[in-house]
């Protein structure tokens, strides 16, 4: 921030975001290559940040190379079926007690209050417990797993009474069953069934190859910012089909599970590379966010104005009324005209809107008010938001559509609208009009 009116702007456009998250539940994955890195005492101070603002956390930590690391000095020997480790008992000891070792340095950071630190007055109350039932994964092409399970149920009312009281969750990548076996399961395994079982607002994986790319961008191997589970499963289809990947193999597991978790319940999955100083609270406060975001549903939309968009409207559209672009429209006005625009929103924010208002004595309807965020211009918005308008006039049996405009003449002559004269206007819009701001006259025939 380089000025404190830029500081004061950045933090009015997050406060959104606190107030949507306060309550709600988050399951974050990590891997064990994370835990072993420096910079994961930033991702602990980022986890307090959204302990602080009131979210239910829930962490689900790997332990990957630990295990690999503690086999090696044991001299021990795996075997892998399918990218999966056969667990046999000595296995799972050097299991037991890698994951036992990586589960207390993450407490031990949690627990962390140094003054003059981000930690300062954290008081983080860090909860484990058996909260994972599993089975043995079983015999896959004639070789028995053995110790290698899956999960078969999560104990989530066990884990929403810690999260009432403030607590956050910290689960390993081992289950349990009910005949006292224990099992090694992958975290993206145990991050997913858990986001299931609570209904979290958000799975959260942090990854360590991952590269996406704005909806507009056309650049090989990256993973688009924006999927529906319809695209994403349809991604995972090619992804079997093609010759070539287009989900690189180290996001593969975690993107698979994310699409199954959006499809099973959970609203959002999001998977953010972990070298990014900072990166869920760059994925989770910024609009844009910096990684690849899974949805139930799209999260742009085209519908009817309400009254509670009013603010959101005057927030878009007062500056082009300083800049003299847009005629000014007060609240009050904009709240008795509020049924004549249409607004375009995503993720809930508005980001483009258009009024239309009709003249039927003389078959013709005005477009009015059509403004983007300066953003997100030139991505295609103001084309939907035009032929929506249009499709709206058409419906009413009405095939003439015109726009008084001061400075977009180019882009609606673009569009299919002619220039025309004030005299063209219906009657009552011309004793309207503003001499004074020389309005450009363009009309289209629909």
């Amino acid at each position: 921030m380089n000025t404190p009116a830029e500081f004061v702007a950045w933090f009015r456009s997050v406060a959104p975001y606190i107030n949507a998250f306060r309550g709600k539940t988050f399951v974050i994955g990590f891997s064990g290559e994370m835990v072993t890195n420096a910079a994961f005492v930033d991702f602990i101070h980022d986890v307090n940040l959204l302990a602080s603002l009131g979210v239910r956390l829930v962490l689900v930590h790997g332990a990957r190379p630990q295990i690999q690391l503690r086999l090696d000095e044991s001299q021990l020997e795996t075997q892998t079926v399918m990218g999966m480790r056969v667990t046999d008992p000595a296995a799972l000891q050097c299991v037991k007690e890698s994951v036992g070792r990586v589960h207390h340095e993450i407490a031990a950071l949690l627990s962390m209050g140094l003054p003059n630190s981000p930690m300062a007055n954290a008081a983080i109350r860090v909860t484990s417990g058996n909260f994972v039932t599993a089975c043995p994964y079983g015999v896959i092409q004639g070789i028995d797993l053995m110790h290698t399970g899956k999960v078969r149920k999560i104990n989530a009312p066990a884990i929403h009474s810690c999260l009432e009281q403030g607590d956050v969750v910290l689960i390993s990548p081992l289950g349990y069953s009910p005949t006292g076996e224990i099992f090694n399961l992958t975290m993206e395994n145990v991050a997913t069934e858990t986001a299931i079982a609570l209904h979290a607002e958000k799975l959260i994986f942090l990854l360590d190859a991952i590269n996406c790319k704005a909806a507009e961008e056309k650049k090989a191997g990256m993973l688009p910012r924006e999927l529906t589970v319809a695209e994403s499963k349809l991604l995972l289809e090619q992804e079997i089909t093609a010759d070539m990947r287009k989900i690189p193999e180290a996001v593969l597991p975690a993107f698979q599970s994310a699409t199954k978790a959006c499809d099973r319940g959970v609203a959002r999955a999001h998977l953010v590379s972990r070298h990014n100083d900072g990166a869920i609270i760059q994925e989770l406060f910024t609009h844009d966010g910096i990684g690849c975001m899974i949805s139930q549903e799209t999260l742009q939309a085209l519908r009817r104005a309400r009254i509670d968009d009013v603010g959101g409207i005057l927030q878009l559209i007062e500056p082009l009324e300083a800049e003299g672009i847009l005629v000014r429209r007060g609240r009050e006005l904009l709240e008795i005209e509020i049924d004549r625009f249409t607004v375009f929103e995503h993720d809930g924010i508005i980001l483009g809107c258009a009024a239309l208002y009709f003249f039927p004595e003389e078959h013709a309807c005005e477009l009015a008010c059509l403004a983007i965020h300066p953003d997100y211009r030139d991505q295609g918005h103001g084309e939907r938001l035009l032929k929506h308008i249009e499709n709206k006039t058409i419906a009413q049996g009405i095939h003439k559509l015109f726009v008084l405009t001061t400075h977009a003449t180019h882009w609606f002559i673009e569009h299919g609208f002619s220039q025309a004269t004030p005299a063209e206007l219906p009657k009552t819009k011309q004793n309207l009009y503003n001499y004074q701001r020389r309005s450009k006259v363009l009309i289209k025939h629909l």
